[in-house]
């Protein structure tokens, strides 16, 4: 299944990869065929800031974590060229922001990995996973992803 045409079907554009913020490489290759992407953020048309079960929902919260893997994948597709060149979405840590009793950070993070799944199908596309409550994000965002992705020679 060609991932550009899956995208076309679901209404799913890439924006444009997100600018670096601080001193980090935004991809790491390593061993064989692994790519790990750096931690990206909700942002891609306007600013996004406050925490889960204050200023915003569970549903908000996964509309932030899908448009953060949108921000992973075009991260990643900048330094590969193509992402039908993904083997398998390995690994992803969603990192949310959220009141002291809010504790639906595995339901937020599925916004990001249904995302990878809808893209990429159950067996490429469902990634082993963790999803990490905090008390503050960078910018005062309310989700932040990272990934590792197993790349095709």
């Amino acid at each position: 299944m060609d991932v550009y045409e899956r995208m076309k079907s679901l209404a799913v554009k890439l924006p444009q990869p997100p600018t670096k913020g601080g001193v980090y490489a935004p991809v790491k290759f390593f061993g064989k065929n692994l790519a790990y992407v750096s931690g990206c953020g909700p942002v891609i048309d306007k600013p996004t800031a406050g925490k889960l079960g204050a200023e915003y929902t569970l549903e908000e919260g996964q509309a932030f974590a899908k448009q953060c893997m949108l921000n992973v994948l075009a991260v990643l597709e900048s330094h590969i060229g193509d992402l039908n060149r993904v083997k398998s979405c390995v690994k992803v840590l969603a990192f949310v922001a959220g009141t002291d009793t809010f504790y639906q950070q595995p339901q937020v993070a599925n916004g990001g990995t249904q995302l990878l799944v809808d893209l990429f199908g159950v067996k490429a596309g469902e990634p082993s996973r963790s999803a990490i409550g905090v008390n503050a994000l960078p910018g005062n965002i309310p989700v932040e992803i990272e990934a590792l992705f197993e790349l095709k020679e």
